[in-house]
């Protein structure tokens, strides 16, 4: 069975984050998007000819054309669309940021349930050539216990920084950064962070952090990230008791989809750090050079598909994702007080 999705907004997200990894993944067929401004339809229809562009959800969903929606348009407008999904009996991918708070992301997950819908969310960056390469050294004990782990994300894009209360830098690479430590070291026991702003026309926003979260299990993480400090640097290293693990990569993935490429045009080579950039484990025998794990975020796609097919939760869960959501809000508020916040 192949799963019909469609995806609704056609931004830089529905662009180049989800089309094209639709389009690639196993088990899964892009058959509708929904855009409304002149200009993206246009170039919706010039990058997706086959593929029907609808004004609205409502459009589309109105001639069945699919069984799944992944829902990218501004974060405000998130959740009255996927609560319209799950009426409509569709199955949801949701962006991130999820939701605005942990218990409005509950809310949806109940509404899901009692729907019976699969209801996921587009953590994408778990599939990161970097973070998988980390997550293999992590899995494979080549570094013992784990002391800690610094992410660094820094883009020189203020572009994309979305402005006033609703946006900011934290919900957006924060929700990406804080669900990877997550993922690597398990639940968060407290936060510590710091952030910085700008006055802009739409309001007050935050444009850098940096966090400390404690985990449950006794490792600890260091985040921070920016858009517009003219700076570009992706940095993970890990310590643990045997050793350490460095790593510089380029954002290859991002790197080749603003230059063109689709997954789907040459799936062997896609995604894939240069030799330059392969990141490097010291266990004591010298340095060692890692050939970088291929970066595939249409692996988040097939394995939602397959998550409906056989009735098992998706590969992030709305659970999973309101609890970033919650280290998110523990984050600002610990940056209000300046003092520690424990979950």
């Amino acid at each position: 069975m192949t799963l019909r999705i469609g995806c609704v907004g056609y931004g830089t997200g529905g662009r180049h984050f989800h089309t094209p990894f639709i389009d690639a993944a196993t088990g899964c067929t892009l058959t509708g998007i929904v855009a409304r401004a002149e200009k993206t339809v246009a170039q919706a229809k010039a990058d997706w000819p086959a593929v029907p562009v609808f004004p609205s959800l409502a459009a589309m969903i109105a001639v069945g054309a699919c069984d799944a929606v992944t829902i990218t348009t501004p974060p405000h407008t998130r959740r009255a669309l996927v609560l319209e999904a799950i009426e409509a009996g569709l199955h949801v991918i949701a962006d991130k940021p999820f939701a605005p708070s942990e218990g409005a992301a509950l809310d949806l997950d109940r509404a899901a349930q009692e729907a019976g819908i699969v209801l996921g969310v587009y953590q994408n960056r778990r599939f990161d050539s970097d973070l998988q390469t980390l997550a293999s050294v992590l899995k494979d004990g080549a570094l013992g216990e784990v002391w800690r782990i610094h992410s660094r994300m820094d883009f020189d894009d203020p572009a994309t920084l979305e402005a006033g209360p609703t946006g900011g830098l934290l919900r957006d690479l924060g929700s990406h950064l804080v669900d990877q430590m997550i993922y690597l070291l398990g639940p968060v026991a407290s936060v510590d962070c710091q952030m910085d702003h700008l006055d802009l026309p739409e309001g007050r926003t935050d444009a850098s952090f940096t966090i400390t979260l404690r985990h449950e299990g006794g490792a600890h993480s260091h985040i921070n990230a920016s858009k517009c400090n003219h700076l570009h640097l992706r940095e993970l290293r890990a310590y643990g008791a045997k050793g350490s693990f460095t790593s510089q990569a380029t954002d290859v993935q991002a790197q080749q989809l603003f230059a063109g490429e689709r997954p789907a045009d040459d799936p062997e080579n896609w995604g894939y750090e240069p030799e330059a950039n392969w990141p490097v484990l010291r266990v004591g025998h010298g340095d060692e050079r890692l050939p970088a794990q291929q970066g595939r975020y249409h692996d988040y796609y097939a394995a939602f598909a397959k998550a409906v097919a056989g009735g098992t939760p998706p590969p992030v869960t709305a659970i999973e994702a309101s609890r970033t959501i919650a280290v998110l809000d523990a984050a600002r508020r610990s940056a209000e007080i300046g003092a520690s916040v424990a979950l």
